[in-house]
């Protein structure tokens, strides 16, 4: 343990632990490298949960290995599943609807987790279960989520403030039914309650209100479901979804890379005039930060999409003059952000209000960030812009944050450095971050 503020969400796959800040050198050259790029975290999480609440034993390749996995697989353990590492694969052993009659489940502070496993508990085997979280994560409501469970039956109460962690679960409450949500807040909520949905008494006829923030995710949550035997149907523009009390089965399933985590190494492409292959990422994922590639290309840069690996090379120097609606990819909004300053002209970003309420503030951090750096930004309700500069060195926090702390490296590598603090909240996506960097040939110096 560190004595960081991040200490409960902290696991044996934490990187970075006892390290009070990470020192990145600028690269003087343009990258030319292959990057393996991690697991999906939305899909090893979404294919962990699902195989510990299937019937039947299933093997998991290519897992990510971080702080939000290990959280979703000590979980699954405590609720009796079966859950064997070897590397980046995993035999799990589902436990169907079974559940211990009671007990304790820390969930760090990972998202996913938080709001897929309460619809699970509550529609398992009668019992009593107390689901806690990291103080970062007990700030960050979920009320949606447990307001859309009690219209299903779901008794839900809570140790602390009312809709946030930790929440007290009854299991065989939420029967299912008619449920109505909004999209607006977060796909997580609606994925959560779909997920939970199959092994609910009734099943699940869902209305949802508004759109959906990032829909794409809904779609991934949607494919695996089906992967794992559940019934569903859902209309093209995702706003009534019908889903059987069908319950899942095992099913074998190789995880992809993670766009989100594969978008720091491609814009370090883009912004040192390089070129990054990353041969396990291809053209036919669902991942909406796939699409930043096309941002990419607007800045300049040139990327060849294959089935069998994605080539990122970089301009002379990047294109900006244009405004860009991030909503439906907006954790890459950081990355884009953290490059902007090297474009010719100003870049706008929109259409992300709601990511004032992840992990961070994460268009205050970026925007507080980038004014330390000495780089010209205007901060807006929904986003934020850019205009033209060169980055300062400068020392920065990385707010428990891991798409902050990636983004700024990034920054970092092609300006003028930065050191970062508390560099481990990386461990949330991607604990070899800074390992990756450092084998890229950027000078990487932890600090105690």
């Amino acid at each position: 343990m560190t004595g960081t503020p991040q200490d409960d969400a902290l696991t044996p796959w934490s990187a970075l632990t006892g390290v009070a800040a990470v020192r990145i050198a600028p690269l003087r050259r343009p990258v030319d490298a292959t990057v393996v790029v991690p697991g999906s975290k939305s899909v090893s999480n979404r294919a962990l949960i699902l195989a510990g609440m299937a019937t039947g034993r299933t093997r998991l390749t290519g897992l990510l290995r971080s702080d939000d996995t290990y959280w979703c697989a000590d979980a699954l353990r405590r609720l009796g599943c079966g859950v064997a590492f070897e590397g980046l694969d995993a035999t799990i052993e589902g436990i169907g609807r079974r559940r211990p009659r009671s007990g304790i489940v820390h969930v760090g502070s990972a998202g996913t987790v938080a709001r897929f496993l309460p619809p699970f508990l509550a529609a398992g085997e009668a019992g009593r279960w107390t689901v806690t979280a990291s103080r970062q994560m007990s700030k960050r409501p979920v009320a949606p989520l447990f307001e859309a469970l009690r219209q299903g039956g779901a008794t839900i109460a809570f140790a602390g403030a009312e809709g946030c962690f930790p929440a007290i679960i009854d299991g065989g409450s939420f029967a299912g039914g008619p449920i109505a949500m909004s999209g607006k807040v977060s796909s997580q909520f609606i994925s959560g309650l779909l997920l939970g949905a199959p092994q609910s008494r009734l099943g699940v006829d869902l209305v949802v209100a508004g759109g959906i923030v990032q829909s794409d995710y809904v779609r991934i949550t949607l494919d695996a479901m089906r992967h794992f035997g559940a019934e569903i149907e859902v209309d093209d523009g995702l706003s009534r979804f019908t889903v059987q009390p069908s319950g899942y089965r095992a099913a074998d399933l190789a995880v992809e890379a993670d766009a989100s985590t594969a978008t720091y190494f491609a814009a370090l492409a883009a912004v040192t005039a390089g070129r990054m292959e990353m041969p396990n990422l291809t053209a036919g994922t669902r991942q909406p930060d796939y699409l930043f590639l096309e941002i990419l290309e607007r800045l300049g840069a040139k990327v060849e999409r294959g089935s069998q690996r994605t080539i990122v090379t970089g301009p002379e120097r990047l294109r900006g003059g244009f405004t860009v609606d991030m909503k439906p990819l907006s954790d890459a909004t950081l990355t884009l952000a953290a490059i902007a300053p090297f474009a010719d002209a100003p870049i706008t970003i929109t259409g992300v209000a709601h990511i004032r309420h992840h992990e961070s503030d994460r268009i205050a951090a970026i925007c507080q960030s980038l004014a330390k750096a000495d780089v010209p930004v205007e901060e807006h309700a929904d986003g934020l812009t850019v205009s033209p500069s060169q980055p300062g060195f400068a020392v920065l926090d990385t707010y428990e944050d891991h798409r902050v702390a990636m983004a700024l490296a990034v920054m970092g590598v092609a300006g003028a450095g930065v050191e970062l603090r508390d560099p481990g909240c990386v461990s949330k996506t991607c604990p070899s971050f800074f390992e990756l960097l450092a084998a890229l040939g950027v000078g990487v110096t932890q600090i105690a």
